[in-house]
């Protein structure tokens, strides 16, 4: 969707995006205030709709600008051929603090594919989700080393649990996020917790230089 906001100098640009990002995740698309999308990015409610024209061009501004993101920045950037299971999920984790460092409310994306009172916008986003589910990529848990697993375990099952528990674990990331300064992530301490993470895992479920 080209729009003159797009155009916008990268400092401006990512204020109105951050700031709408954060309104429409936060509120949903029918609540969601124009005025405070305006305010949050500093700029005067009619200059921010000289950029665009109307608050559903501005959703679904927002909507393809970080599901790009998303794509740009942490599919297409994941590395499918580190076949550690953990080196790969830590990698994730550490492409999406990138992200979250950069546009703070982008962990809360999932959330503008809400059903709206709007007809036009639910038929724009089904649209959109339907492209995308053709356009998957790799999953994180395919063609892994399997050879790192204690002898005798069930390595499908071994992956379920440790997807269960990768789930869990990023829940309480998001939530300590959350709890705290959204805007001013400490990346050293989330790291340090995700590398005990995964070395507690690597107990769990590979063979120790001792066995």
């Amino acid at each position: 969707m080209i729009t003159k906001l797009l155009n916008l100098d990268p400092q401006r640009r990512d204020a109105v995006l951050n700031a709408a990002l954060k309104e429409f995740s936060l509120q949903g698309y029918d609540k969601a205030s124009t005025n405070v999308i305006a305010k949050e990015a500093g700029i005067s409610k009619a200059l921010m709709f000289h950029y665009v024209s109307s608050k559903q061009e501005l959703f679904l501004i927002v909507y393809d600008y970080f599901s790009d993101l998303m794509k740009k920045e942490y599919f297409e950037l994941m590395n499918y051929d580190e076949k550690d299971i953990f080196d790969r999920l830590r990698q994730s984790y550490l492409l999406q603090i990138k992200l979250f460092e950069k546009y703070p409310w982008i962990s809360k994306f999932s959330k503008l594919a809400r059903v709206t009172n709007s007809a036009e916008i639910n038929k724009e986003l089904e649209n959109r989700t339907r492209e995308e589910d053709l356009n998957c990529y790799p999953k994180l848990f395919d063609k892994v080393d399997e050879s790192k697993f204690r002898n005798g375990l069930d390595i499908e099952k071994c992956k379920q649990i440790i997807f269960w528990s990768n789930i869990g674990f990023t829940n309480q990331l998001l939530e300590d996020i959350r709890n705290g300064d959204i805007s001013a992530l400490n990346s050293e301490v989330i790291i340090k917790k995700i590398d005990e993470y995964f070395d507690e895992l690597r107990k769990v479920f590979y063979i120790s230089l001792n066995d």
